[in-house]
């Protein structure tokens, strides 16, 4: 035989898991494509594949082998089979009934069949070693683990025993070594265990009857039991004559502790315990941390992390200097992980959603720009110095932590991998028998790779959005329209677009914040009607929650749903036209009041506003109430000062007024006050009352007072207008963050016109919207950017 054909046939261990690699890739890509194998499946058949190539890389290691031989790379082949097996059963576990039975069960016949071929091919070429029937059988015996416990998803956790006897029974020779010893080789033994595959794969095709499935394992289960039986007895009998071989879990030469590390002072090595302890517990809880605010509950932590259980058993596997830098980098994302998760908490209890990475890192700014306006200057430096110092003490923390407890690990590796093997047991018996921590909290989790793949689809999709939303925007029906042919049927009349900050749904429907509202909308539905005034009213979806009022304003302006900054600058990067635009194309002079702008505000332009007054041109002197500048009511007054009461003759006005007294976060709020009190404002100094450390109760009602006060205010200027010509389209921005709805609240939010003149209020009557300012629950709900549309359609008939 040539050293080529030598070299073929005994490839080096390396070659054969190198080879099995790809050869696993290639069945995962086309198990993708037949069994629709997802991110569970690839993780779970991975895990299982990298771990037992570890473990046979470490064994080869240690017995001095080179080569696992033509037979050898056989079972390395069963081993990829058996891989695709456990991708599937992972698959399986993570979404019931998605995987079919055909895949799952022609892999298993394969993995048995050759289960017969690779002693053969040892026995021919003469090339049988300790360690191929080793591999071959602890291969045997992951393969039914795996096939019990996709059958015991069906029949019971009982099913169990047949994977986890041989387990059971190596974890007996820790505590009696005379179990560990050879055994003779017996035919009966390889019968029942060739049995066992051959009854889990037949009842894992789904086409027996229930009851001769269970008859057809518990058969087997018994012969399996006999089986070990029949070896306990025989050890016992010769537990002195036979060799107890070694279990190849023995640490690194360079891990065993030295006599200095043994003979430091007591206390050390019990403050060193404690700090492995908490970094255990640290990294643990990393790992099972929630991602929403409604999980946060202390029975969410008391669950057992596969993921955390799997990487230390595989760091623990690789020698010592792949595995310490490989400690760091897996602790410094797991710190990176928790950063995170406590971002996508904060977003969920403000904005009803995640944190994206790639689309609201300007919302972090924002977020400190809010405390800074609400809390002053101070507040805003200190929050971002604990932000920043929280995450590079995650970081730093989370690489060192998973250093040191790897770093312990490997200093105990044999009984560290006995601990992970009997959690990884109570995990599967977990997730197969439904245990829970509490009702909806279940005791295995296996969270963090789903919600990796989540992120990463976010992130894969936002980066996608850009290029598609700018197509979209570029196609407008309106755009080309005459000024002379828009608008028409509101020729002569002033339009006010209100925009009331954080008008939601739940501020109707909610009745502990509905008994605050509605009592100044039935006020107001009553004097209306009696000056002369008739009023409509629906929904619309948002396309925010909780934040991004500007978002909201694009989308209701454009017709876009614009739902992220990066929508938000390419929208204003454009020529789209918008709702504002139309009215100055038409002919009306266009303005926007923003008492919420500190700054200049360019996007004023792409709107198509002639003017905009920001919070430095109202001649505002009272004080700030929380986030808003100054109160509805002095903004209502400036805007008839500014706009709407300049000499006549004048074109018609259309204009955008910003209510922000119902901002977050509802404290202090003003009162209404007599008109002409109003002056510049200093009036409002008296009621600026601290209101002191707050719950969620008091922000609950905080929030339903500031609805109530800008909802009153809007009414009331209306009244006090006497306009016949005076149209007012007010509407929520957004609903109110999940602290003061609860989750689920949905997006939308009330809408309503107003106006004295019947023949406009006669053009909606096709909307389908409720009379009066409280919309009816069954009242039309439309997304937010198709209001645009519909709106212009409604007014310039063609």
């Amino acid at each position: 035989m040539s050293s080529r054909t030598a070299t073929l046939l005994r490839p080096p261990v390396a070659v054969t898991l190198a080879g099995s690699a790809v050869v696993a890739l290639v069945l995962f890509a086309l198990l993708r494509v037949v069994a629709g194998l997802g991110t569970a499946g690839w993780l779970g058949g991975g895990t299982f594949l990298v771990l037992a190539g570890a473990l046979v890389a470490r064994a080869a290691h240690r017995a001095g082998a080179t080569t696992l031989g033509p037979a050898g790379t056989v079972t390395a082949l069963r081993a990829v089979l058996a891989g695709g097996v456990a991708a599937l059963v992972a698959q399986d576990l993570a979404r019931p009934g998605t995987v079919a039975a055909a895949p799952l069960v022609v892999l298993t016949v394969l993995a048995l069949v050759l289960d017969g071929v690779d002693g053969q091919v040892a026995r021919r070429t003469r090339t049988a070693s300790e360690l191929g029937a080793r591999f071959d059988a602890e291969l045997d015996a992951a393969l039914l683990a795996v096939l019990s416990v996709h059958v015991a998803g069906d029949l019971g956790v009982w099913v169990l025993l047949i994977g986890g006897m041989r387990y059971a029974f190596v974890a007996a020779g820790w505590a009696l070594p005379w179990l560990r010893g050879s055994l003779p080789v017996r035919r009966s033994a390889k019968v029942v265990a060739a049995l066992q595959g051959v009854v889990l794969a037949v009842v894992s095709t789904g086409l027996l009857p229930s009851v001769v499935s269970v008859v057809l394992v518990a058969v087997a289960l018994a012969a399996l039991a006999w089986s070990f039986g029949v070896s306990v007895v025989w050890l016992a009998r010769h537990r002195d004559t036979v060799a107890t071989p070694d279990d190849g879990t023995a640490p690194d030469a360079e891990a065993v502790p030295d006599d200095a590390a043994a003979s430091r002072p007591a206390w050390r090595r019990v403050v060193g315990a404690v700090l492995t302890l908490v970094a255990v517990v640290l990294l643990a809880l990393v790992l099972v941390a929630p991602q929403d605010p409604s999980g946060l509950l202390p029975e969410a932590y008391l669950r057992l992390p596969l993921e955390g259980i799997a990487g230390l058993a595989l760091l623990v596997l690789l020698p010592a200097r792949v595995r310490r830098p490989l400690a760091l980098v897996a602790g410094a994302l797991l710190g990176v992980w928790a950063v995170l998760s406590a971002f996508d908490v904060g977003f969920a209890t403000v904005l009803a959603r995640p944190f994206d990475p790639v689309l609201d890192r300007a919302l972090v700014a924002d977020g400190a720009e809010f405390v800074g306006s609400t809390y002053g200057t101070t507040a805003e430096v200190g929050a971002v110095v604990v932000v920043v110092v929280l995450a590079v003490v995650l970081l730093a923390g989370g690489a060192l932590a998973a250093r040191r407890v790897v770093t312990r690990a490997a200093t105990h590796r044999r009984p560290v991998l006995r601990i992970l093997g009997a959690l990884t047991a109570v995990w599967l018996v977990a997730i197969v028998a439904g245990v829970t921590t509490s009702p909806g909290v279940a005791l295995a989790a296996a969270n963090t790779p789903n919600a990796v793949a989540a992120r990463l689809r976010l992130t894969d999709a936002s980066l996608r959005d850009a290029g598609a939303f700018a197509a979209q925007s570029r196609t407008d029906a309106w755009a080309g329209t005459p000024g002379p042919d828009l608008l028409t049927a509101l020729r002569g009349k002033d339009v006010v677009v209100a925009v009331v900050e954080s008008y939601g749904r739940a501020a109707l429907t909610d009745p502990g914040l509905a008994a605050t509202v509605t009592p100044v909308l039935d006020r107001a539905d009553r004097d209306l009607p009696a000056a002369g005034w008739g009023a409509r009213s629906g929904f619309l979806t948002s396309s925010v929650v909780g934040s991004g009022s500007w978002l909201a304003h694009a989308t209701f302006l454009s017709g876009l749903h614009v739902d992220n900054e990066q929508r938000y600058l390419t929208l204003t990067s454009s020529t789209r036209f918008t709702l504002s635009q139309a009215f100055r194309r038409a002919g009306w002079d266009t303005s926007a009041m923003q008492p919420g702008t500190t700054r200049p505000w360019p996007e004023g332009a792409f709107y198509g506003y002639d003017r905009s007054y920001n919070v430095t041109d109202l001649g505002y002197h009272g004080p700030t109430f929380g986030w808003a500048s100054m109160p509805d009511q002095f903004v209502l007054d400036r805007y008839d000062r500014l706009e709407r009461n300049r000499p006549q003759p004048r074109a018609p006005i259309m204009s955008e007024i910003d209510l922000v007294s119902s901002h977050a976060p509802w404290a202090p709020l003003p009162h209404m006050i007599g008109w002409d009190q109003l002056g510049d404002g200093s009036v409002f100094w008296s009621q600026t009352a601290n209101p002191g450390p707050r719950d969620t109760a008091a922000v609950r009602a905080g929030y339903a007072t500031s609805i109530a006060y800008t909802m009153d205010a809007l009414t009331s200027w209306v009244q006090r207008s006497n306009d016949p010509n005076l149209v007012v389209i007010a509407f929520g921005d957004h609903q109110p963050a999940p602290l003061v709805t609860g989750p689920g609240a949905g997006a939308d939010v009330p809408i309503s016109i107003i106006s004295r003149d019947p023949a406009v209020l006669a053009r909606t009557a096709s909307w389908g919207w409720t009379d009066g300012l409280r919309p009816a629950p069954d009242a039309p709900t439309w997304p937010m950017e198709s209001f645009r549309d519909r709106f212009l359609g409604t007014f310039s008939p063609r």
